[in-house]
């Protein structure tokens, strides 16, 4: 179980004794997590963890199986679908498809929590999808048909469409896990950016470790029925921790020195 000492009152995100699984059967339990606004967490652990599990129940694409999560003094579950676009966008691995539609406008598909039924763009909104856009460099993928272009730039694509929502809080699955090393870089300068201008806190799942360090305020560690540990990333890649964390045991590589030297680097990316 990770929890956090001081007063959860005074941060953004909060998630109190949640509890997330399926079919009413828990993965991982009592879970403790408290954000001030503008803060980048990120979700470390072997694969089978519960990474994509975590991230999907914060979204509410599962339900809770136990405790609450709350945006302010707003509980996730008690929000209307309208005012919770409006507040926060999710950009997860699966692959979608956009029949006959160009990559531009998916981006705009960002806007409808705020173009009314019709889903009629203003001059404002024209002017919000251009600048996230280039913000993202994806302007000049703006005609193409999403279809047809690369997986990592998809993924481009659809972190623009999340930051077209003008969310308060984003959630992203995997969200490096098709860029090159490039675009890694300036994906994760653009969630930096976002969260110095607009104050946009992140919640993310990253298998990068050394990213994870780089990019982090917080990271959740997760491994078994409870979260294994929670804090700085200071605090998280110290001694052995990520060796444990990983089941990384040097003997199974016997006399390659270079990865030996590797794996004891680990904790000191």
């Amino acid at each position: 179980m990770c929890k956090q000492d001081e007063d959860m009152t005074n941060y953004y995100f909060t998630a109190k004794e949640m509890c997330v699984g399926y079919d009413d059967k828990p993965l991982i339990r009592e879970m403790e997590i408290a954000l001030p606004k503008g803060e980048i967490l990120s979700l470390i652990g072997p694969n089978g963890a519960g990474k994509s599990t975590v991230l999907k129940s914060i979204a509410g694409q599962l339900k809770l199986i136990g405790g609450t999560v709350s945006l302010g003094e707003n509980v996730l579950s008690e929000m209307k679908s309208g005012e919770l676009a409006k507040k926060m966008s999710v950009v997860f691995t699966e692959k979608i498809r956009a029949e006959m539609k160009s990559c531009r406008d998916v981006v705009a598909t960002g806007r409808y929590p705020y173009t009314g039924w019709f889903g009629i763009l203003s001059k404002e909104d024209e002017r919000i999808i251009d600048e996230v856009m280039e913000l993202t460099h994806i302007t000049e993928l703006g005609a193409q048909d999403f279809n047809r272009i690369s997986d990592g730039q998809k993924q481009r694509v659809m972190l623009a469409r999340a930051i077209c929502q003008e969310p308060e809080i984003v959630i992203l699955d995997e969200p490096t896990s098709y860029l090159d090393i490039k675009y890694k870089l300036e994906f994760l300068s653009i969630l930096q950016e976002m969260r110095e201008q607009k104050g946009l806190t992140v919640i993310m799942s990253l298998h990068e470790l050394e990213l994870a360090r780089i990019v982090s305020d917080k990271i959740l560690c997760l491994k078994g029925e409870f979260a294994e540990r929670f804090g700085t990333p200071e605090e998280i890649f110290e001694s052995d921790f990520i060796e444990r964390l990983f089941d990384i045991r040097e003997e199974e590589f016997g006399e390659n020195e270079k990865l030996i030297k590797y794996i004891r680097q680990i904790g000191r990316i």
